[in-house]
């Protein structure tokens, strides 16, 4: 079962390629302190700025360093519904675990249209599939009673949700049931979504702090919300700090402070404002990672 501290991660450029030694070394870091599963290709590796040889690329980096020790979620979705059923049969045979599909986005379709993207990847990927529900970013929400339809397809095993809104845990844990994989797409509501039954975040946070990240599911997931919770107090200050100008720009600069990657981004997203840099800093610092 997917569970845990699992990384969307950044994906990191130099001369405005993607740089792949840097990017396994981010992979290798991830794995050595204890992060449980990782993402690569989602709105966090810039996705909407990689051309489709650069997707295929940063997969297979992510399998191939990963060598089967934690699950590879490979981000596959689009707002086509055919370009996403060619990019997950791909994903599958390049070696992925399991797909993060994004509700499309930009053409907004209906809750009968999301379904029935839904239900045609399905019949044509043997791969599994995570929901992922941004509506913050797509503009279209999948709706509890969609999500349940959703979950009856055969490949579909749960959902990264990033609604913010924690009352849909329930919603789904009654329409669908509690093996239902639900991870939070929002780091700041981590501790609060596992209370409610969740079994794990899809983080931007463990880019910078992965093994804080993985100590905060691991207590959790264990049922020690005192030690999540202190844990989570050193964490809050990064959560916000990452978040202050579009992502993943903050990320990338906390990890060039680290000596880890460039702080390159692609237009149209640009770099953090100086401001924004002293927050990141600060809340390194506050979290001891500098």
């Amino acid at each position: 079962m997917l569970s845990g501290s699992i990384t969307a991660l950044v994906t990191p450029f130099k001369n405005d390629a993607v740089d792949a030694p840097a990017f396994q070394a981010l992979v290798e870091r991830q794995i050595e302190n204890g992060t449980h599963g990782l993402v690569p290709v989602g709105t966090t590796g810039e996705s909407p700025t990689l051309s489709l040889d650069e997707k295929k690329l940063v997969i297979s980096l992510t399998v191939e360093a990963a060598a089967g020790r934690v699950p590879v979620i490979a981000g596959t979705g689009s707002n086509s519904t055919a370009s996403t059923i060619e990019m997950t049969k791909w994903a599958e045979q390049a070696g992925a675990n399991a797909a993060l599909i994004v509700a499309p986005y930009y053409n907004k379709p209906s809750q009968e249209g999301l379904f029935r993207h839904f239900e045609a990847i399905s019949a044509a990927c043997d791969l599994r599939v995570v929901v992922y529900n941004i509506p913050g970013r797509s503009i279209v929400d999948i709706l509890p009673e969609t999500m349940a339809r959703i979950a009856q397809l055969k490949n579909v095993i749960g959902v990264k949700d990033a609604t913010g809104d924690l009352t849909r845990i329930g919603a789904h844990r009654r329409l669908i049931g509690a093996d239902f994989i639900q991870l939070s797409g929002e780091d700041p509501t981590a501790i609060g979504y596992n209370a409610e039954g969740g079994v794990g975040c899809i983080s931007v946070s463990a880019n910078v702090a992965p093994a804080l990240c993985a100590q905060l599911q691991n207590a959790s997931l264990s049922g020690d919300y005192q030690e999540a919770l202190e844990v989570g107090d050193q964490l809050q200050a990064l959560h916000s700090a990452l978040f202050l100008s579009p992502s993943p720009g903050p990320a990338k600069y906390a990890l060039s402070l680290l000596g880890l990657c460039e702080a390159d981004l692609r237009l149209p997203l640009t770099g953090p404002t100086d401001d924004v840099k002293s927050a990141v800093r600060a809340a390194m610092e506050h979290a001891g990672l500098i």
